[in-house]
């Protein structure tokens, strides 16, 4: 048995676009290989041409189908596409539940289509680890657009806007109260709503009242670009041109408004704060051997507050942390 391709030798592989190539590229940045750290590092650097849109929205309002369908749009378009599904996890194995091919139909055999599920398990934000490496890995290996479809988990979304230049919320009509958007925090990241299901006689009331809820948010919010609201129905492809079209208009808005490095600029810092704290959490669990037994007795006698239990755990693994 041959050993495995070093990841460097991968990641030149994987920037010609290679398919065997993103998909190892992948698994290992799923894994957060130490091995793999150099080669994504080179993929990250090689990446920052391909459009990112987030899908999002509660479960039960259709986005998988709709993924399906914008993909196949985009296809038409003659444009490469690539596909994150982030799954939640199996409770037995960690894996992702459902399969990239029974999620996406007919448009995953097609060699400009790339499909990857990705099980978050247990991380918050709609996010799974490596998504957003993941996300370079497509971008590198040449896809113009990528969608990263999340496991829809209310006022967690706002990890989707933070990685995504454009974001997508599909709302369902009869899913709950006219006001369940606003509650669940997930109505002013939306760059574009799609309200599914529009063959159901409620859907236009959902409509009408995003765009009434949304034009009352415009003015107080200084935006100067109304968000567009586009009812759909994939079973049977209605809106699924327009909604295509509101998402490139989007990105050529971004473009024109000057807003697009910013935006960029704004991904690139949460992912190295995102980066700082999953280096942090890895210092801590390798160094708080030997220093936890105390620091529990101490806060057993309650001599001292779990406050100053942290500083102490920071202080022993070398991180200083101001009074």
């Amino acid at each position: 048995m041959r050993p495995p391709l070093p990841s460097l030798q991968l990641a030149e592989r994987v920037c010609t676009g290679e398919r065997r190539a993103i998909a190892r590229m992948l698994s290992r940045a799923e894994a957060g290989s130490d091995e793999a750290r150099e080669a994504l590092d080179l993929i990250y650097r090689r990446a920052g041409n391909a459009h990112v849109v987030g899908i999002t929205g509660v479960p039960g309002s259709g986005k998988s189908t709709l993924v399906a369908k914008l993909a196949a749009a985009v296809l038409k378009s003659g444009r490469k596409i690539g596909i994150i599904a982030v799954d939640p996890s199996s409770p037995f194995s960690g894996g992702s539940i459902l399969g990239d091919r029974i999620r996406m139909g007919e448009v995953s055999g097609d060699p400009s289509v790339f499909v990857r599920s990705m099980a978050t398990r247990g991380a918050l934000g709609g996010l799974a680890r490596g998504t957003l490496e993941a996300v370079d890995i497509l971008d590198a290996a040449g896809y113009d657009m990528i969608f990263i479809e999340t496991v829809g988990v209310g006022q967690d979304e706002v990890d989707v806007v933070r990685a995504a230049h454009t974001t997508v919320v599909v709302s369902a009509p009869g899913l709950g109260d006219d006001i369940q958007a606003i509650k669940a925090g997930i109505l002013e990241i939306a760059d574009v709503h799609a309200v599914s299901k529009g063959d159901k006689p409620e859907a236009d009331k959902t409509v009408s009242d995003l765009k009434s809820m949304l034009g009352l948010g415009l003015p107080a919010a200084g935006l100067r670009r109304a968000v567009p609201v586009v009812k759909i129905c994939s079973p049977r492809e209605e809106g699924i041109g327009e909604l295509l079209a509101e998402i490139d208009a989007h990105r050529d808005y971004l473009v024109s408004s000057g807003e697009y490095e910013p935006r960029r600029q704004a991904i690139r810092e949460r992912r190295m704060l995102k980066a700082a704290e999953h280096v942090l959490h890895e210092e801590f669990e390798r160094h708080r051997e030997g220093r936890m037994a105390g620091l529990l007795a101490a806060l057993a006698d309650a001599s001292i507050s779990p406050q100053t239990a942290a500083r102490q755990l920071l202080a022993h693994i070398g991180m200083e942390v101001r009074e």
